[in-house]
């Protein structure tokens, strides 16, 4: 009686499961629809994600929708890929012959953006006290937390102007592209913050006779940061008062801006471990704000050219033909085993899909095969566009985009 319970478990360990199906994520669908007004790009560094921006934004373009692909990203990857020499903080036209739409690009300034947004909201006079501040200069250049708060900026100006039928954002490559989503609190945090206002007491009403002991600190303080320092600080949060208001509202409104419907974001990651750990992280987070997940782009895939030959009887095969010696006989080991190598890999990418699948079964995907080579012109982000938004089933093997290798029967 006492040996049932032991067998179960062998039993069971030979039965196979079929593999997690993933809902399959129509992108054409997304990029042509006229509601879709914002579609946010985040994933870990090196998956792909300017490549896969672009190459939606080509597609939306194709469609007759006119788009504006932005860049957080400080590296150049998206003038390449769109064929020019580079990108400023300004829309600049991508020239697509046979567009029905309009396509332009544009890399995110955050000091100018900065710069701007100072101009924009303060007297002339105020704006030069701002501008030339020492603190203000360092902290619309190199302030943590600044670049992601100037995204915000640059979106919410982006979709006021209704210039757009689609913004595409290409956010920067690491954890810190959600950043931007954590910028108003981020920003009123700073703002409203116990040090700056002590730092500038002595500056505002009702702290002009100071006390002993905010005397003592203060000296304390001006030791530490240096009294040129604490001086600018001072004048620089004096004269950027009144805007802060505007700071905190303007970057709430982008935040939810981002949760209205309109609004979607693609993850993108490869088939890799760390890669889908970290896309892991972002549908979480995701999930957690509250924000609208459009799917994951399983990016650089490797498909064999067939799923009819497994890579065992590949090996099998390849064996058998060395041995028989005939002529041609290497050359067709050698594909044989290219084949082999090809489906044990594609087998192991398929793995990890699974198992990101099993772990967020809500969550839909399109896998995207790896190019030959860097993809730095036109015609290679149409062809990665086409990957991208082609018909779920529309692949050489038939295997749906959804999978790099058929599922597995039970």
């Amino acid at each position: 009686m006492s040996a049932a319970p032991e067998e179960r478990p062998a039993r069971a360990a030979t039965t196979a499961r079929p593999a997690p199906a993933a809902p399959a994520m129509d992108l054409d669908a997304l990029v042509t629809d006229p509601d879709t007004r914002i579609i946010v790009c985040c994933g870990a560094g090196g998956v792909g994600k300017t490549t896969t921006s672009a190459a939606l934004a080509l597609a939306a373009a194709e469609a007759g929708r006119t788009v504006v692909v932005l860049t957080i990203d400080p590296a150049r990857r998206l003038a390449q890929s769109l064929g020019l020499v580079e990108l400023d903080n300004e829309p600049r036209r991508v020239e697509t012959p046979g567009a029905d739409g309009e396509l332009h690009a544009m890399m995110l300034d955050m000091k100018r953006t900065f710069d701007d947004v100072v101009v924009a909201h303060s007297t002339p006079d105020r704006a030069q006290q701002i501008l030339e501040n020492p603190f203000y200069q360092s902290l619309s250049s190199s302030f943590a937390g600044t670049q992601e708060y100037m995204a915000m900026e640059k979106l919410g100006q982006l979709r006021a102007s209704d210039q757009w039928d689609l913004i595409i954002v290409d956010t920067p490559p690491s954890r810190s592209a959600l950043d931007f989503l954590d910028a108003p609190n981020r920003m009123s945090r700073f703002l409203d913050g116990t040090m700056i206002r002590l730092l500038t007491a002595p500056s505002r009403t009702g702290f002009k006779i100071a006390s002993a002991g905010f005397m003592f600190f203060s000296r304390i303080i001006s030791k530490i940061l240096g009294g040129q320092l604490l001086r600018d600080i001072s004048a620089f949060v004096a004269a950027l008062d009144t805007m802060f208001g505007g700071f905190r509202e303007r970057a709430t409104a982008t935040y939810e801006l981002l949760r209205r419907p309109g609004t979607w974001f693609v993850v993108v990651a490869t088939p890799e471990p760390d890669a889908l750990r970290e896309a892991s992280y972002f549908v979480d987070r995701l999930s957690a704000e509250g924000m609208p997940l459009a799917g994951l782009v399983l990016n650089r895939t490797h498909p064999p050219a067939t799923t009819l030959l497994s890579a065992t009887r590949a090996e099998g095969a390849a064996e058998r033909v060395g041995e028989a010696g005939a002529e041609g006989a290497g050359l067709a080991a050698a594909a044989l085993r290219v084949h082999a190598e090809r489906m044990v890999q594609a087998a192991r990418e398929q793995h990890l899909a699974d198992r990101f699948t099993s772990a967020h079964p809500e969550v839909a995907v399109r896998t995207v095969p790896a190019a030959a080579g860097d993809v730095h012109d036109l015609e290679g982000l149409r062809v990665m566009g086409e990957a991208l938004t082609g018909p779920d089933a529309d692949t050489p093997t038939g295997t749906p985009r959804t999978r790099v290798l058929p599922a597995r029967r039970g």
